[in-house]
């Protein structure tokens, strides 16, 4: 994965959440995670090792991983987070325009990047998904809907985020 991307996620979560931010070593991936029947790793196991890891002064964490995650009740997801929790976790796997067979476009990877990770940090402060399409909470099970979305967080969805203060 490349510090670029990284940098980038840094950047746009210290200006959204208008809080320092900073990048921490290489995620291992637990063993148990990978489910071999399924070619994925199971989510869980993942959010778990990063609340592991975490530094003790750490108020929320987002692990960005470059591998297919899913959940057992759905083919893939996204990302994952613990809802009103520390932590979430961000694949870049299903994000590559090269998983659908088409030239890399880096620009595309950061934007969707960027909007799953402020989608997923929302759920650790308890944002559930919105019916707003344009909302960076809207439940996204494709990319299309990803890219539909805006980067920022609904009037309604804003809101209720001005009540979390880290």
């Amino acid at each position: 994965m490349g510090d670029d991307i990284l940098q980038s996620l840094k950047a746009a979560i210290a200006e959204k959440f208008e809080n320092d931010c900073r990048i921490l070593g290489a995620l291992e991936i637990p063993d148990d995670a990978f489910d071999p029947q399924r070619k994925q790793y199971a989510s869980t196991p993942v959010l778990r090792e990063i609340v592991a890891t975490a530094p003790a002064d750490t108020k929320k964490i987002l692990g960005v991983v470059d591998v297919d995650l899913c959940v057992p009740i759905l083919t893939f997801v996204f990302g994952r987070a613990q809802m009103n929790g520390k932590a979430a976790v961000v694949s870049l796997f299903r994000l590559r325009q090269e998983y659908y067979g088409l030239t890399p476009n880096p620009d595309l990877l950061r934007a969707r990047a960027s909007k799953e990770a402020m989608h997923e940090l929302g759920h650790t402060f308890g944002l559930t998904h919105c019916a707003d399409c344009r909302c960076v909470m809207y439940l996204s099970n494709s990319v299309r809907n990803i890219d539909i979305k805006a980067r920022d967080f609904c009037e309604g969805c804003s809101g209720l985020l001005s009540a979390f203060k880290l």
